[in-house]
């Protein structure tokens, strides 16, 4: 076991979530992109909202793969000013 499925165990844990619902590979591609396309703090924020999101009642995997969406086009969508 790697030290990241510990932390996921103790977070899932500390917030009384199956460990079976957590979906390490979703939040981590979802937030590589982010942090990649458009900006490194992207990522956090980014896993932050798509958290917030699930828990008002939209489903993990298709709000994750909108996200990635707007991130993969967030360079030619909104170039930089200058």
């Amino acid at each position: 076991m790697s030290t990241l499925d510990d932390w996921t165990d103790a977070l899932c844990a500390e917030l009384g979530l199956d460990r079976e619902e957590a979906t390490q590979k979703t939040v981590l591609n979802l937030a590589r992109v982010a942090a990649h396309t458009v900006d490194r703090p992207a990522a956090p924020l980014t896993a932050y909202f798509l958290g917030v999101a699930v828990g008002r009642g939209q489903p993990l995997a298709e709000t994750a793969a909108r996200l990635q969406q707007l991130a993969r086009g967030w360079p030619a969508a909104h170039p930089p000013e200058g």
